[in-house]
């Protein structure tokens, strides 16, 4: 499992508390509405040079492991 903290972290004095990617100002968020829209990875990562891939799929990652947890309760 990938620690989420070197992937993602909120801070209020970014974006006022919204999950960015760790060293950037992108949320998250933005990367689950290209996917939601039908937008391929490779073209958040263009639209968002500063996101590593690595990131990204960390970052995908850890959501499936956080909707399998709740699915498993």
């Amino acid at each position: 499992m990938t620690d989420p903290t070197v992937v993602v972290r909120s801070d209020p004095e970014i974006l006022g508390g919204t999950p960015v990617f760790v060293g950037t100002r992108v949320p998250f968020q933005n990367l689950i509405d290209y996917l939601a829209g039908g937008d391929s990875l490779d073209e958040f990562l263009h639209q968002f040079p500063s996101v590593t891939r690595a990131q990204a799929q960390a970052a995908l990652g850890l959501a499936r492991e956080a909707l399998e947890a709740l699915v498993a309760v």
